[in-house]
C-alpha cells in the first residue's frame, strides 16, 4: 500500500479504544500491515491461511482484526 493510499484509509480505521481510555491492551500488529494483508488475500484470492509469512503477522490474526474493524462500524 502506498504513503497516499494509507492517508486516504486512515482516517477511517477506528480509534483503538485504549486510546480514549476504554481499557484495554495497545494493538500487536500495524493497521497498515494488518490492511496490507487484507488486501493481499483479496486482490490474490488465497485462504487467510495461505497468507505468505513475510507480512509478519500471524494468518490467524488478520481476519480477527478484520472482523473487529467491521463490528466497530
Amino acid at each position: 500500500m502506498t504513503d497516499a493510499e494509507w492517508q486516504a484509509i486512515r482516517p477511517l480505521m477506528p480509534w483503538p479504544a485504549w486510546l480514549h481510555g476504554n481499557g484495554g491492551r495497545p494493538e500487536k500488529y500495524c493497521r497498515r500491515l494488518i490492511m496490507d494483508a487484507i488486501r493481499y488475500v483479496v486482490d490474490n484470492g488465497i485462504k487467510w491461511r495461505n497468507l505468505p509469512t513475510d507480512f509478519l503477522a500471524p494468518w490467524r490474526t488478520v481476519p480477527l482484526d478484520l472482523h473487529a474493524l467491521v463490528a466497530r462500524r
